[in-house]
């Protein structure tokens, strides 16, 4: 039975009090992310614009403080993402035999519209009715290769879900003339109609590394990147802004399940950043420099240079580098931030638009636009920033901007996660 207390009922001392009772809350710092404090900064090119692009132009922007990913996300980071999916899968088939794998009533002893999966229940996968069930999830014998029994990795498909807070906040939407004294409601339509569903293959592009460069030997990467444990601690790529924004959604239901274990309120989504957010993060602090380690050199005073990136003339193994490097190589920003030039480019929330700096607002800047499937490749664009292991140095600076598309997965792509912080800085949680 659900106990609900009614505090209009108490008259308490005739003064307006707040409701009592509330635990004090501080904010726990997620796992692997550093915190950034708000601030102010001008936004945009440092140096010369080399290619006169005119796609970015300086201004001052105000951003909210976050918390952001110390390093790239790795590839055994995003390998939990594509397990749990896995896991899902196979734990789905069998409940549809096997109700004991299911639960089917909440705390409260009410039954779920649909129950959901029991995380903890055992389950003997080496039982020959459970591989038997299972075997749907695996390549057909004609498409097995040396005969090996592997997974189908088109099958790893993660359904997800967000608010489309934007439609939700329009007139048209957000009000609605009600009764005789013309109030106005929140909402007032079917809220079914903002929460969005998407589904998207988990799996990263491993073919990438081959179709990325003509006339390329990468066969090993396409074979070894992503699964072979030498390369766990290496950015994932191949993975595309819309698999990085499903990532990005499954992480804040994982975290938000366990606070919620611990009856812990839940904290802000993680999600990718603006392109305000991870400029201002890749800066460290220094406004005026074109580079996150500060100044205007690509090499250190010992001549070494200091990040992972095509220097000179394609001498690709001249910064210690060949394709990707270790999350945590070089030496981090002022921040702590790792790579946030060179080794891999990395995916932003928004969409590219050459004149988007004269239109977004200089409060938390930004720009989204949910490209459907049907509509041009044009509106399509993500931005992507940082430079990669194949790019030239220009690319690396802190203020240049350049863009793929959301539907595509490049070996030289990957990203990083933030979270708003709750509340305006940290001294106020003190």
């Amino acid at each position: 039975m659900t106990i609900v207390i009614l505090y209009a009922c108490s008259k308490g001392n005739g003064e307006l009090i707040g409701v009592q009772g509330r635990e004090e809350w501080y904010q726990p710092d997620p796992f692997g992310m550093l915190f950034i404090p708000m601030g102010s900064y001008n936004m945009g090119p440092s140096d010369q614009d080399v290619p006169y692009a005119l796609t970015a132009q300086t201004r001052t922007v105000s951003v909210q403080a976050f918390y952001i990913d110390q390093t790239e996300i790795s590839n055994n980071e995003y390998r939990q993402f594509v397990y749990h999916v896995r896991d899902s899968i196979f734990r789905k088939i069998l409940a549809d035999d096997n109700e004991d794998l299911l639960i089917t009533v909440n705390e409260f002893e009410e039954e779920y519209d649909e129950p959901i999966l029991d995380w903890y229940a055992k389950v003997r996968w080496n039982e020959p009715e459970i591989r038997e069930a299972l075997e749907p999830m695996y390549y057909n014998p004609a498409e097995r290769y040396m005969n090996r029994r592997e997974v189908d990795t088109r099958k790893l498909n993660y359904t997800y879900y967000w608010i489309d807070f934007r439609s939700a906040s329009k007139r048209s939407n957000r009000d609605a003339l009600n009764g005789p004294e013309g109030a106005r409601h929140a909402f007032s339509l079917d809220r079914s109609k903002f929460i969005m569903r998407d589904v998207i293959n988990v799996y990263p592009d491993t073919l990438a590394w081959i179709h990325d460069f003509t006339y390329s030997f990468n066969e090993p990467m396409t074979q070894n990147y992503f699964w072979h444990p030498a390369y766990d601690d290496y950015p994932v790529v191949g993975v595309s802004w819309k698999q990085a924004t499903a990532f990005s959604i499954w992480r804040t239901r994982l975290l938000h399940a366990y606070l919620a274990e611990l009856g812990s309120p839940p904290v802000n989504d993680f999600r990718l950043p603006t392109e305000s957010e991870w400029e201002y993060a890749a800066r460290g602090g220094l406004d005026l420099s074109p580079y996150p380690w500060g100044g205007p050199y690509i090499r250190n005073a010992r001549g070494c240079f200091l990040g992972n990136f095509k220097p000179m003339r394609g001498n690709y193994i001249d910064d210690g580098g060949f394709h990707t490097v270790k999350i945590n190589s070089y030496n981090p920003n002022d921040f702590g931030l790792y790579c946030m030039a060179g080794n891999v480019a990395e995916w932003t929330s928004n969409a590219f638009d050459e004149s988007a700096y004269n239109f977004a607002h200089d409060l938390n800047p930004d720009y989204l636009y949910d490209a459907k499937d049907e509509e041009p490749e044009v509106l399509k664009r993500k931005v992507i920033r940082g430079g990669s292991w194949k790019d030239i140095g220009y690319y690396l600076q802190t203020g240049t901007r350049t863009y793929e598309y959301q539907d595509t997965a490049k070996s030289y792509i990957g990203f990083r996660c933030v979270m708003t912080y709750l509340g305006r800085a940290k001294d106020d949680n003190l």
